[in-house]
């Protein structure tokens, strides 16, 4: 099956008797990773505000915000949800609170991890039913001491050798209140994350190197260089934000890197890394705005970027796309954005590129682009219809765009059985065949 339902538990809208025809709820996608037996999982938010719901006990009338993690084996078919993010009416409080900007990863061990900003992250059993080792960590205008958080990573992508490629936060940034993802570290193989440990992370990269505003209470024992935890001037030099603006010639530049944010890195292989990296956002239009995906190995060297894209014409900042995916075990990276599809050899050189201004790959624009499985798919997430588009790539990227055209072809038809199947109600796809966990 190459389209699979982006599922809610109908006991769970059951509860809380959601007409999915009124206003005031939502339901998101955040991110999907497969494994190499074919398991998909999906991890999603459900959510309802109602003006009327705030002194009210009734299920029916209350607000909510969960988490949802579905499962679906190789045939597609969902078998486990773990619900979290707040207890469900009659329940107890829940193990793992709401991240933001949650991202999963399978571990070598089979575990699942959801990690999300500013640096939290959850270990839970392949079938969904416990929360195996919890690493919380608030966001905090101010830090505080008192707060027992304990963080480890606010993303994690996992290399064909095991190692972890972490995304981690640090207080104490420019003139910045809270925690913001500055770090990019790497673990090394045979040292994986356990309920029993964390393993030590290797920061090879730094986005921005402003740290006046630092103490020694503001790092962390797991993410070091050289002998000592990251902190103040410990740390790799030059920053991502230096080295980019150096590449680009937009050094002093109002429109440069200076305030510029990472997303979640992505892994070429076992060596060789993605960081995109885009310029401060502004209240105006910010297409034709500096971004790289800049490509860094393990010792911190900017190689170059993802290169063959426009400022203006390719701009991400058009939806606010700045996701990068990787095959690590083909060496070839994906993005896509409101303007097209591309990919990438891991030298950098653009291979395929699919305009969305083109006939064939118009419906582009209404897909998120979430993650590449083990087996070389695509893993595209439709906005509104709530389906998960595989999508092969061939290992000639040549043909590429061949295999994307024959994929939007088939997904009317897949839709429209599944629609058969389900009976969604305004994209509202529920099972209750899976076995639900409330975490």
């Amino acid at each position: 099956m190459t389209l699979l339902p982006i599922i809610a538990p109908t006991s769970l809208l059951d509860v809380h008797r959601l007409d999915p025809e009124a206003d005031g709820w939502g339901f998101r996608v955040d991110n999907a990773v497969a494994t190499t037996a074919g398991d998909t999982y999906v991890l999603t938010g459900l959510r309802r505000y109602r003006d009327r719901a705030a002194d009210s006990a009734e299920p029916a009338e209350q607000d909510f915000g969960y988490q949802l993690i579905t499962r679906h084996g190789p045939d597609g078919k969902p078998t486990a949800t773990a619900v979290f993010g707040q207890a469900v009416p009659g329940g107890g409080p829940s193990a793992i609170s709401e991240g933001d900007a949650a991202t999963l990863a399978v571990l070598p061990d089979g575990a699942i991890a959801i990690s999300s900003k500013p640096g939290s992250t959850h270990i839970l059993s392949p079938d969904l039913d416990q929360v195996l080792a919890s690493w919380p960590m608030s966001w905090g205008w101010e830090k505080q001491q008192d707060s027992g958080d304990d963080p480890f990573a606010a993303s994690i992508a996992v290399t064909p050798a095991g190692r972890l490629l972490c995304m981690t936060s640090e207080y104490g940034l420019s003139n910045w209140a809270g925690a913001h993802p500055n770090i990019v570290a790497v673990s090394e193989p045979g040292t994986t994350l356990a309920p029993d440990r964390k393993p030590e992370l290797r920061a090879i990269a730094t986005l921005d190197a402003r740290t006046d505003r630092q103490s020694d209470t503001d790092s962390y024992v797991h993410v070091r260089y050289g002998d000592e935890p990251v902190g103040r001037g410990n740390r790799p030099s030059p920053s991502l934000t230096d080295a980019l603006s150096e590449l680009t010639g937009t050094s002093g530049s109002l429109y440069g890197y200076l305030d510029s944010k990472m997303t979640r890195p992505a892994a070429l292989g076992d060596d060789l890394f993605v960081v995109p990296v885009f310029g401060k956002i502004y209240r105006s239009s910010n297409r034709g705005q500096e971004f790289s995906f800049a490509l860094v190995d393990d010792r911190g060297v900017l190689q170059g970027r993802l290169g063959g894209l426009h400022l203006r014409e390719d701009s991400p900042f058009t939806g606010f796309d700045f996701t990068v995916v990787a095959d690590p075990h083909r060496a070839r990276a994906f993005h896509l954005n409101r303007y097209g599809l591309y990919a990438w050899s891991a030298d950098g050189v653009l291979r395929a590129r699919m305009s969305t201004a083109d006939k064939p790959f118009k419906p582009l624009v209404h897909f998120a682009l979430l993650e590449c499985t083990p087996a070389g798919e695509l893993l595209l997430a439709h906005r509104k219809q709530r389906l998960l588009l595989r999508v092969p790539v061939p290992q000639d990227l040549d043909d590429l765009a061949p295999a994307v055209e024959d994929a939007l072809k088939d997904y009317g038809r897949e839709r429209t059985a599944l629609k058969k199947q389900y009976a969604p109600v305004n994209w509202l796809w529920s099972d209750s065949a899976a076995t639900v966990h409330h975490l």
